[in-house]
């Protein structure tokens, strides 16, 4: 069973109501006007792209790193931009969605096309893009994620403490008030909480307010409340590929049999995922809530996104060196200005073992020299 063999049974265990890969994909609406954010959204996930191109050609002596996505400097609401994005929408359909990078042997590299591949039209490097070993996508996250993670950890400890203080001040101090045959339901509720189950208890909050002390204790159900929400909260990084470009990305496979993978780009640390493994995750229930969510994503056009734990990844830089920024003034149409932020440089320093795991490179006598 080769690649794509192995990929298509995965689409038959993954759950349609998240991905029901025999309905075409939805049409996309052509983005009218572009905003500042959008566009250092775009700039960051150039950066993240080029950071993880320039780490692996600088590294590496046997594979070489070549762009591939499907992308142009052009913005919605720019001359030229209906065109290109109709022309993307097209491409969509008939081979699925490139991945933003490619990863060949120095041996089957064509220097004669050198390493932008992006403008190429499809059907003119149909078969160099089989001899390609994988095609990664890159996303990027504005993060640290190793304070992002110490942050989490501090704000779960603090509300666990709030909550279960809350909890033991209502049955120490408001017994008599809940043991009332219509509010019993609440002694139990209370006695159900501990720190293990802080993360799945609700409850609807008490409207009481006939007396003072049903009062007093309504406010500390709310308090109650409050802790709960915020233990309850996502608190991991998360690897993000949009639930409407797993059906293109599948189709990219289908089209060219080469394994895919996602590398998420943090300001500290690259990890990666396969596809095969983001299917294998996503097909089994008993990981919704756990190890990824399904969210609709206020920062990408509230697309429904697919937020995978980074930990379930393999880190694949270490260490990265934060890029240099500065603002840039653009001139649109009727005089709109838009002012964003552009990032240069910065280094990941790849772990050369995980990467050569992921990608399903093989060692050889010879480690150091076998990437």
């Amino acid at each position: 069973m080769n690649y794509y063999e192995r990929i298509r049974e995965l689409t038959k265990s993954v759950p349609v109501e998240l991905v029901d890969f025999e309905q075409p994909r939805d049409p996309a609406r052509t983005p009218t006007q572009a905003s500042s954010n959008f566009i250092t959204n775009k700039e960051q996930g150039d950066w993240a792209e080029n950071l993880v191109t320039r780490a692996i050609n600088e590294t590496s002596n046997n594979f070489i790193a070549v762009k591939y996505g499907k992308s142009d400097d052009l913005v919605a609401g720019e001359d030229g931009f209906d065109t290109f994005y109709q022309d993307f929408q097209t491409e969509l359909d008939t081979i699925g969605k490139r991945p933003d990078l490619l990863i060949f042997k120095k041996v089957d590299f064509d220097s004669s096309l050198g390493f932008d591949i992006s403008q190429i039209p499809h059907n003119q490097i149909t078969n160099y893009v089989k001899k390609a070993v994988a095609g990664i996508e890159v996303r990027s996250s504005a993060f640290l994620i190793d304070r992002y993670e110490e942050a989490m950890q501090v704000r779960t400890e603090k509300f666990t403490q709030i909550a279960l203080q809350i909890k033991d001040q209502i049955l120490s101090e408001f017994l008599d008030v809940l043991q009332h045959p219509a509010r019993q339901s609440y002694i139990d509720l209370l006695n159900g909480i501990t720190s293990k189950t802080l993360n799945i208890t609700d409850f609807r909050t008490p409207s009481w307010s006939s007396s003072e002390r049903l009062i007093q204790v309504k406010e500390l159900f709310k308090q109650l409340k409050i802790a709960i929400k915020e233990i309850q909260k996502r608190d991991y990084l998360s690897i993000t590929p949009k639930v409407e470009d797993i059906k293109v990305v599948y189709k990219w496979i289908e089209t060219f049999n080469v394994p895919h993978f996602y590398f998420q780009v943090f300001f500290d640390k690259v990890y990666g995922i396969s596809f095969e493994q983001i299917l294998t995750i996503i097909s089994d229930s008993d990981n919704d809530g756990v190890i990824f969510s399904v969210e609709t994503d206020t920062k990408n056009q509230n697309k429904t996104t697919i937020k995978i734990n980074s930990k379930s990844g393999i880190p694949i830089a270490s260490r990265v060196d934060e890029p240099l920024h500065e603002s840039v003034r653009k001139e649109m149409d009727r005089g709109r200005l838009l002012f964003y932020v552009t990032f240069k440089g910065g280094t990941a320093y790849l772990n050369i073992e995980n990467l050569k795991t992921i990608l399903g490179i093989k060692t050889g006598d010879d480690s150091q020299n076998d990437f």
